[in-house]
């Protein structure tokens, strides 16, 4: 069965009618015949988009209680027994309330319990049915926090990026941020009494023009992973300048931070482009580079907004414009010559000229720097490669007759003199090209003496024995020392292999000390290291070892390898686990350093293991301590109201004992308060739990303080002797009316229980320009003013943790919740809930919210 299609309408904000679309495309489809049917569409409350609903096949939901309130839920089972081609389902990071249990029909029986509704896309996906679904860009889980930063409301509902990156197509729904407001304003997006709040908070211009930039970015960013596959696929190697990439070539030298600097005022005159540090690692060796500094530019370039790279090539030039061509990139920006001009004379202009010849229709930039010029320092010896080993060829032919020719104009018959010249000679043409062109230069050194030197002269017969054994130990030196020479270059070239995969093996230790331990990270550090094209860490099933089954675990680059025998390199780096890689064969030394990518890899695996676990011992230890105290408040706090209610009713009850009207009265009122306070620990419990799991949504509007004052006063015993000291005309402040007052009251309470003999003045201050100020906005403020025996500074912090009371204070005054509750309802509603010393002695508390926009002065 073919798996279904997935497309998502992705948005940035609410109302900005992703659903509306998403219901007219349904309207299409089913105009060309295709069996179309609505999963799930909420409209709101939204008239045009419930009308869109009309005429087209829904099926049932199922409405599911949830803590008193009915929810609308898919009906999964029922769309897999319809089995549409089309399915609409919205909003995709949806958590479900119901928890599936028993087997359903089409759902495989691991997978009954599900939490999140794009896990029901993927069972309608792998049934056959295309999907079409609905998205905002605050539940994308890597801009979850950047969104919360922006609107100040936290984001609970998330789903993984990759997870969103696996959909056929994503389509953007947009409007501008003026039109969003406009809608909203006119009640099209939510109802009247929301509009006011709404405007204010969540759907500020800046918040929302904020918000679609964050929506077009992150689009951008998946066109061009498109863009990237197809290029890949097609073999497109030259750059589409579709988006400014500047890429910055590093030697290791100090010269890298002028080269950053340079490049960043370069895209600083670009908007939405990208800054990329590669450093050029040579495959035989680390030539003139320092850690120190490149750890310095890569801070930089991390401060910068850029990224940083290295790779490994013996070519600088060919490595830094295959890394550029494989990004993409537009511009890049690399130092003149370290070389001194006879150096580069030599060497083909350096590798800036070499870059600039092969750039194509990447600009390339070269930035003059101090060091240009100034010869490279602290060079390793190079290695034999072929070019000098080619020159070796040919100055073993030339060298030896130029000497004999001139030896033979300016020094004839002198034996001893052309011998030792000669070997001069060969001794030269060893250090430059090695063994084998030492031999040949030896021989046909040793042929030009028998013929020009050795007596008779002009043949090649030698007729003193003396001449033959100084051309037999001439042959011996110039072939040890061409023995000697070529052993030296291969322990050379030994030691600066070591040396590079050192330093590589340094860059994977940097990696974990600053905490880059992401599967992924990691394989696209080893991808660009080796120089491949993909790479993927694979997990073979443990059920079946005779025809194994691979599940790609993490994965870099284009089209990763599913299994070994798709791979160009598979190591196998632990009993089930492979690490294969695609795009060349690895060399000897390559597949050496592979296994200590492998190694380095599992002790990863254990690493983001551990952490995981510890993670989760952290949050069972909370759970475990959260749960003990409200044992404890259980088992000490809430039996003392029960106890008296239980006792006062057992009294009421006794047919054979007479109470007085005025004795009834009392128990009845001991009931009554008693009731009240455990209603009170029940409800500071309940809203504990609510604030520990982020569930507190509170409905904001303008509210007046003298309103959640009354309401909260209205059953405390404080009421008698509070004082109000409020302002005339206050303005009204952003609250929940309900939360608020559960604020107020409950450190009203908190001051009755620890100052029961003095006076509690509720003072109010308006802000703005003065001092009552949140994020730099105008704030209100009220003071609840004690002057009893106060709290020390240092046990400020404490006093707001939950199940914490003052001193000695007996357990059946309450579960020390009441200041935790207010402070995390305060915090909930965008306010602050601060402590300070009043003086003279005593407490105030300070409870802070920002004003509100919607209401004027009442």
């Amino acid at each position: 069965m073919a798996r279904g299609t997935l497309r998502i309408l992705l948005g940035a904000a609410p109302g900005v009618g992703k659903t509306y679309a998403m219901l007219e495309e349904a309207h299409l489809r089913r105009a060309e015949g295709v069996d179309t049917v609505v999963a799930i569409a909420l409209h709101h409350g939204r008239k045009d988009t419930a009308a869109l609903i009309e005429g087209l096949e829904v099926v049932p939901s199922k409405q599911v209680v949830y803590r008193g309130a009915s929810f609308e839920e898919m009906d999964l089972e029922a769309v897999l027994l319809r089995k549409p081609s089309l399915a609409l389902v919205d909003e995709y990071a949806h958590t479900v309330v119901e928890e599936i249990t028993g087997e359903a029909v089409g759902i495989p029986s691991h997978d009954h319990q599900r939490r999140k509704r794009w896990q029901d896309v993927e069972t309608l996906l792998e049934a056959g049915i295309d999907v079409i679904s609905t998205l905002n860009i605050q539940h994308l889980a890597s801009l979850g926090d950047v969104v919360s930063q922006i609107t100040n409301t936290k984001q609970s509902e998330t789903v993984p990026d990759e997870v969103v990156r696996r959909a056929d197509q994503i389509e953007l729904v947009d409007i501008s941020p003026e039109l969003l407001r406009q809608r909203l304003s006119a009640g099209n997006i939510y109802a009247g009494e929301k509009i006011d709040a709404a405007l204010a908070n969540y759907f500020r211009l800046g918040n929302l023009s904020a918000l679609r930039e964050l929506a077009l970015l992150w689009l951008a960013d998946q066109v061009e992973d498109g863009l990237a596959v197809y290029r890949s696929s097609h073999g497109i190697e030259e750059s589409w300048p579709t988006r400014e990439r500047v890429v910055i070539g590093l030697t290791g030298g100090p010269e890298g931070e002028v080269l950053i600097r340079r490049a960043a005022r370069i895209l600083a005159r670009i908007s939405g482009g990208e800054l990329l540090g590669v450093h050029v690692r040579a495959a035989d060796g680390v030539r003139g580079e320092s850690p120190r500094e490149l750890e310095a530019q890569r801070q930089l370039l991390k401060d910068l907004g850029g990224s940083y790279h290295s790779v490994t090539g013996d070519d600088p030039a060919q490595a830094m414009l295959e890394f550029a061509r494989s990004v993409n990139a537009t511009q890049l920006v690399v130092g003149t010559s370290r070389r001194r001009p006879l150096a580069r004379f030599f060497s083909g202009g350096g590798v800036g000229s070499k870059i600039v010849r092969g750039s194509g229709d990447i600009d390339v930039h070269m930035v003059s720097h101090p060091l240009g010029g100034r010869g490279v320092r602290f060079q390793r010896p190079g290695t034999l490669d072929r070019r000098r080993v080619i020159a070796g060829f040919v100055l073993a032919m030339l060298l030896p007759a130029l000497i004999e020719t001139a030896l033979v104009q300016w020094v004839p018959n002198s034996f001893v003199t052309d011998t030792l010249l000669q070997l001069c000679g060969c001794v030269l043409v060893a250090l430059i090209g090695g063994l084998w062109p030492a031999l040949l230069g030896a021989v046909f050194s040793s042929l030009l003496l028998n013929f020009f030197s050795a007596a008779p002269t002009g043949t090649l017969t030698i007729s003193d024995p003396e001449n033959l054994l100084a051309l037999l130990i001439f042959l011996a030196v110039s072939a040890a020392v061409a023995f000697v020479v070529g052993l030296a270059a291969r322990r050379t070239k030994d030691a600066s292999r070591a040396g590079a995969e050192a330093a590589t093996l340094s860059e994977l230790a940097r990696g974990a000390l600053v905490g880059e331990d992401s599967l992924e990270s990691y394989l696209a550090q080893v991808r660009e290291a080796f120089r491949i094209s993909a790479v993927s860490l694979l997990q073979r099933s443990q059920d079946d070892r005779a025809a194994p089954l691979w599940r790609i675990e993490a994965s870099s680059g284009e089209h990763p390898p599913s299994s070994p025998e798709q791979a160009d390199n598979a190591e196998e780096v632990e009993d089930g686990l492979v690490l294969a890689l695609d795009g060349r064969v690895l060399d000897g030394s390559d597949r050496r350093l592979l296994v200590a990518f492998g190694a380095h890899l599992v002790a990863l695996r254990q690493r983001i293991a551990l952490n995981e676990s510890r993670r989760d011992n952290v949050r069972l230890a909370e759970g475990n301590t959260m749960r003990t105290s409200i044992l404890r408040a259980v088992s000490h706090d809430l039996r003392t109201p029960l106890a008296a209610i239980k006792l006062s009713v057992s009294s009421l009850r006794q047919d054979e004992v007479h109470f007085e009207p005025a004795d009834e009265a009392e128990l009845l009122a001991t009931i009554e308060n008693s009731a009240d306070r455990l209603d009170a620990l029940v409800g500071n419990l309940l809203d504990m739990s609510r604030i520990s799991s982020d569930a507190v949504a509170p409905q904001l509007g303008p509210v007046r303080w003298i309103d959640a004052i009354e309401a909260a006063l209205g059953h405390e015993p404080a009421a008698e002797w509070a004082r109000l000291d409020l302002p005339a005309n206050m303005p009204p402040v952003e609250a929940d009316i309900g939360m608020l007052e559960r604020v107020i009251a409950n450190i009203v309470e908190n001051a009755v229980k620890y100052a029961p003999d003095s006076d509690i003045v509720l003072v109010g201050t308006v802000g703005g320009a003065g001092s009552a100020l949140i994020d730099g906005q105008p704030a209100s403020e009220l003071r609840i003013v004690d002057h009893g025996r106060g709290v020390a500074a240092k046990d400020v912090v404490a006093m707001f943790r939950p199940f914490q009371r003052l001193d000695d204070v007996p357990a059946g005054t309450g579960v020390g919740l009441g200041l935790a509750v207010a402070k995390g309802f305060t915090e909930a509603m965008g306010g602050v809930l601060e402590a300070e010393q009043t003086p003279g002695g005593g407490l105030t508390m300070v409870l802070r919210l920002p004003m509100s926009a919607g209401g004027g002065r009442v």
